[in-house]
């Protein structure tokens, strides 16, 4: 199986888009629908501080009627932030998003962010490692 630091080097999207906790949750939003992703870690001074979802906009914001204009990001973001690191493996990483419900999870290496994970980018990885396994196993089967 795959470490998290294979799987992304072999992701197509390697950009991590991130955001500062004192911006506002609609500029948190514009950037989101510019980016296309549904969550950015938030980062000060180079740390990452929090990381914040559609998720929590729809729990923090809406159900609670807050603005989006005036409500800053660490009032909204989740804190403190769970992570892996490059050298995990992918299998570690899905039971860890599943046990604690996480649809992100941020890659920090020696305190800098590396990368962030979807649970997608889990399910793609496992489906294809599923597929070529059963493609070595037909292989075995036919005595190729």
């Amino acid at each position: 199986m795959k470490t998290v630091a294979q799987l992304l080097r072999d992701k197509q999207q390697q950009n991590v888009h991130t955001i500062a906790s004192h911006a506002t949750v609609l500029e948190l939003l514009q950037a989101m629908a510019e980016h296309n992703v549904g969550a950015m870690p938030v980062v000060d001074n180079g740390e990452l501080v929090g990381i914040v979802s559609e998720r929590d906009y729809a729990r923090k914001v809406v159900l609670q009627g807050r603005s989006s204009i005036g409500t800053p990001i660490s009032a909204i973001m989740s804190s403190p932030v769970i992570t892996t690191e490059p050298q995990q493996s992918i299998q570690a990483c899905m039971s860890l998003m599943t046990d604690r419900h996480l649809r992100h999870l941020p890659v920090v290496d020696e305190g800098r962010l590396v990368g962030l994970l979807s649970i997608g980018d889990l399910v793609k990885e496992a489906i294809a490692e599923q597929a070529d396994l059963i493609q070595q196993l037909e292989r075995y089967i036919r005595g190729e």
